[in-house]
C-alpha cells in the first residue's frame, strides 16, 4: 500500500495537495450522488402521493361492497341480552321477541378422594367425550392430583381440579370443557372406586318464541353457547340471564353508510392536498417542491375534480325492459344526491344530514348511486396509481444505475488516489536524493 513522505524534504504539505486534487477528481462522482439524493427524494413523494391513492381505493372499494349497505344497527330492550351486528351481505332488518328459557352449563362432575395416597390401581382412564371415546395414560403417580394432571395435560375436552376443603378429604372435580348438551362426558372405566356425582349438567342455551315448541306457531331456537347468531340474519345475539319477553330490533345502519361515504370525502381531500403539497411552488422565495413541474402529479388533481364534476352515471336499479320499459336505463345526477359537493377551494364536502334524508327517499335508488360513486372513484384511484407506480419503478431503477457508477468511481478514485500518493512520495525522495547530492558537491567544492 503507497504512502505519502509528508514535506519531508520539500517542506510541502503533501496530504492536504492530494485531498484537494481528489475532491477535483470525485467531482464527477459527487454530482452522481446529488442526483441520487434528488432521485430518492422524488420517490419518496411518489411514494406518499402513492399511499394516499391506496387510501382512496380501500374507501371507494367499502361505498361499492353490498356489506356497507345492507349493514343493521341492533337494540336490546334488555341489559342482560346483547345484540351486535355481525356484518357480511346475509342481513335484515326487522324485530323479534323472545324468552330466554335456559342458559348453556357443562357437565360437572365431582368425587371425594383421600388427601393421601392413590385413588386407582389403574394405568388408563376411559372416557366418552361429545360420543367420541378418550383414553388417558397415567404415570406413576396416581394420586388425585396425579390423576388431575395427567387429564389435563391429554386434553380430551375434560378439565380435571383438586379442591382442598380443609376436612379429611378432598374434593375431585371433573368440568366439560365446553358448554351445550354435545359435550356431555362420562368416565367409563379407571376411577371405579370413586363415588362420582353428578352435580351440573352439559346443557343447551335455549330461547323460545312465541312461547316456544308447546304453544302454537311458537317454536325454540337452541345454541351449545349462551350466542346465537341464526335468529336473526346479521346479529348475534347473547344472553345471560333468564328472561321473559326480550325484544331486538335490527334497522339499517344509516349512520353507519354515512361514516363510510365520509371516509370517501376524506381520501379524495386527502388525496388532492397530497399532490398539491409534493407539486407546490412558493414564488416568495422560489423554492419548490419534489414534485414541482411534474406534469403527471399535477394532471392527477385534475383528473379527479373533473370525474366529480361530470357527476354520476349509473343504472336504475328500477329499470326492467318487461314490467318498467317506461323508466330511464341510465341515471345522470350529480354527487348532491349523496350529500357530496364540490367547494370553491377544490375540496369535498359531506353533509350527513342530506346523505341520510336522501337515502330514507329511496334506499335502492341511493345504493345504486353511492355505489356508483365508489366504483369510480376506485377505478380512478387504481389508473393513477398505475401511472405512479411505473414512474416509481423508473425512478429506482435510475437510482440503482447511479449507484452502479458510483461504486465504480470508488475503484477508480481508490486508484488514483494512490497513485497521486506514490508520485508525491517518489517526488520526496528524489528530492531528498538530490539534496543530499548537493551536500556532497557543496563540501567537495569547500574542500578545493
Amino acid at each position: 500500500m503507497s504512502t505519502s513522505v509528508d514535506g519531508l524534504v520539500s517542506g510541502l504539505s503533501t496530504s492536504s495537495v492530494i485531498s484537494q486534487l481528489m475532491q477535483v477528481e470525485a467531482a464527477p462522482q459527487t454530482r452522481l450522488k446529488s442526483k441520487v439524493s434528488t432521485a430518492q427524494t422524488a420517490v419518496t413523494s411518489y411514494q406518499s402521493v402513492n399511499t394516499k391513492l391506496s387510501a382512496l381505493k380501500t374507501a371507494a372499494e367499502d361505498i361499492g361492497k353490498l356489506a356497507t349497505w345492507r349493514s343493521v344497527k341492533p337494540t336490546s330492550s334488555s341489559a342482560t341480552v346483547t345484540a351486535t351486528a355481525t356484518g357480511g351481505t346475509n342481513t335484515a332488518s326487522g324485530t323479534t321477541i323472545f324468552n330466554v328459557g335456559a342458559l348453556a352449563g357443562n357437565q360437572i362432575n365431582t368425587a371425594k378422594v383421600a388427601k393421601e395416597g392413590d385413588i386407582t390401581a389403574a394405568t388408563t382412564i376411559e372416557f366418552t367425550v361429545g360420543g367420541t371415546p378418550k383414553t388417558v395414560t397415567l404415570g406413576e403417580n396416581k394420586t388425585a392430583q396425579g390423576v388431575a394432571d395427567a387429564i389435563n395435560a391429554a386434553g380430551i375436552g375434560v378439565k380435571a381440579v383438586l379442591v382442598t376443603t380443609g376436612g379429611n378429604e378432598n374434593i375431585l372435580q371433573f368440568s366439560g370443557a365446553k358448554t351445550g348438551a354435545a359435550a356431555a362426558f362420562s368416565i367409563d372405566s379407571g376411577l371405579d372406586s370413586l363415588n362420582l356425582v353428578e352435580v351440573a349438567q352439559a346443557k343447551d342455551a335455549r330461547l323460545d318464541i312465541g312461547g316456544g315448541e308447546g304453544m302454537a306457531g311458537g317454536y325454540s331456537v337452541t345454541s351449545n353457547t349462551n350466542t346465537f347468531t341464526t335468529l336473526m340474519p346479521g346479529v348475534s345475539i347473547t344472553v345471560s340471564k333468564l328472561e321473559s319477553d326480550v325484544t331486538i330490533s335490527a334497522e339499517p345502519d344509516v349512520s353507519g353508510m354515512a361514516a363510510k361515504m365520509q371516509a370517501l370525502v376524506d381520501a379524495v381531500n386527502g388525496t388532492l392536498t397530497e399532490v398539491a403539497t409534493q407539486t407546490a411552488y412558493d414564488a416568495a422565495t422560489k423554492k419548490g417542491s419534489p414534485l414541482t413541474g411534474d406534469f403527471m402529479v399535477r394532471n392527477m388533481s385534475q383528473a379527479i375534480l373533473s370525474k366529480i364534476s361530470l357527476g354520476l352515471s349509473y343504472e336504475n336499479p328500477a329499470y326492467d325492459a318487461t314490467t318498467n320499459p317506461g323508466a330511464d336505463k341510465i341515471i345522470n345526477t350529480t354527487l348532491a344526491k349523496l350529500g357530496v359537493e364540490l367547494s370553491r377551494s377544490g375540496q369535498l364536502t359531506f353533509n350527513t344530514s342530506t346523505f341520510k334524508a336522501k337515502y330514507a327517499e329511496d334506499p335502492s335508488a341511493f345504493q345504486a348511486a353511492a355505489i356508483a360513486f365508489g366504483d369510480q372513484m376506485r377505478g380512478l384511484s387504481v389508473d393513477q396509481s398505475k401511472n405512479v407506480t411505473s414512474v416509481i419503478t423508473g425512478r429506482k431503477n435510475e437510482i440503482d444505475n447511479l449507484n452502479s457508477q458510483i461504486d465504480n468511481w470508488d475503484l477508480r478514485l481508490e486508484a488514483r488516489k494512490s497513485a497521486l500518493q506514490k508520485k508525491y512520495s517518489d517526488l520526496e525522495v528524489s528530492l531528498g536524493k538530490m539534496k543530499e547530492q548537493s551536500s556532497w558537491l557543496a563540501g567537495q567544492l569547500s574542500g578545493l
